[in-house]
This record gives structure tokens, sequence and C-alpha cells, in this order.
């Protein structure tokens, strides 16, 4: 695989189906398989892939769970999780902005997960999650804090994993009881911050 982060199979046959192309404006076509974050408009981007193959095997999705994507924006992260899951899963994609809610509904839709139910895009803030599906098996955000929000903390399911930007790093979290959370930091990225709703 030529990102040479992928490891597992469901990662690595998601990217292989998902091409980035589908969801970045129709102006950066040519620059769709370089290994950089683009702009999807809005102030926001599209994450560079290396990254988001890191933050994918760190959160370890699995088919059939039920997955909170906060930050969706384009959609790409969605639809991914969309792949891997499956239809006896669900990903619930959480997007601030109306415009890139409805940019990214468009393009997950492009693959039917919006109509089958295995996706569902929600407008809202990313920092208060989205309690309809909760407890959730994995949480995946993409876009930075300066501290894990509580909402999102109480919406993992206690077994389940979390990966967040926080600052310049990566957090991995994994729930081990109901104030329990094992932690570790990967260093040196860099992420659009996550705007709180106020």
């Amino acid at each position: 695989m030529r990102y040479g982060y992928l490891k597992s199979d469901a990662v690595i046959d998601a990217f292989s189906e998902m091409s980035r192309i589908e969801f970045i404006p129709d102006n950066l076509a040519s620059e769709a398989d370089a290994d950089v974050a683009l702009p999807i408009g809005y102030g926001q981007t599209i994450s560079q892939p290396r990254t988001v193959a890191i933050m994918f095997e760190l959160l370890q999705p699995q088919k059939g769970q039920t997955i909170l994507d906060v930050g969706s924006g384009s959609g790409w992260t969605s639809a991914l999780l969309g792949y891997i899951v499956g239809e006896k899963g669900k990903v619930v994609a959480i997007e601030r902005s109306h415009e890139l809610f409805e940019f990214g509904k468009n393009n997950i839709e492009k693959f039917g997960y919006v109509s089958k139910g295995i996706v569902e895009c929600c407008e809202g803030d990313g920092y208060a999650g989205n309690d309809t599906y909760a407890p959730y098996d994995r949480i995946l955000v993409s876009a930075m804090v300066d501290d894990v929000p509580e909402a999102l903390k109480k919406q993992l399911k206690v077994g389940g994993m979390m990966v967040i930007p926080v600052h310049n790093d990566i957090w991995y979290l994994e729930k081990r009881g109901e104030d329990d959370f094992y932690k570790e930091e990967f260093p040196g990225f860099a992420f659009v911050p996550l705007v709180q709703i106020s």
C-alpha cells in the first residue's frame, strides 16, 4: 500500500475503495493522491492520507461497530468508516459547518451509505457529541482540542477506543472503566481546531 502506514486488512481495503478524489473540490482533483492536507473550503481541510491511516490503525474500527466521527468535513473519514462497519454497523458523522455538512453528506451518498442508513450525517457541535446511538464502540475526532470533551468521554463505551488530536499530538484513549482511561500520545501532527458552538 503506497501510504506505508496501513497494516490491518479492513483499513487497507477501505482506503483502496474510498478514493480521496471523491471528497475534495473538483479543482484539486490532480492533487488527490498527494500525501498532504488539502483545503475543502470554509477554513477546513481534508487530512493527509498518512495522518488518517495512522489514526485508523490506532482506532481499529471493526465490522458491525457503532462509531462517532467528529468533524466529518467532506465525508472521507465517515465513508471509510462506513465501508469498514458495513450494513450491520453505524457511523454517526458530526459537522459544524452547514456547507461542509451538505458537501460531505452528498459525497458519502455517492456510495449509498446515507440512504442505506450506514452513515447518519448530523449538523452540530462536535464537543457535545451525539447521544442518540451512545455508547459508541469507537470515537474518531479529526480536529484539534485543548482538552478531551467530557461529553465524548461519557459517550464512549467501556472497552471502547477514541482517537483525538490534543494540541499537536494524536491521543489514543481506551476506556477501561467509567472514569478510567488508558492513554498513549503520538506527537508531531497539525490539525485545524475543533470549533465549539457557543
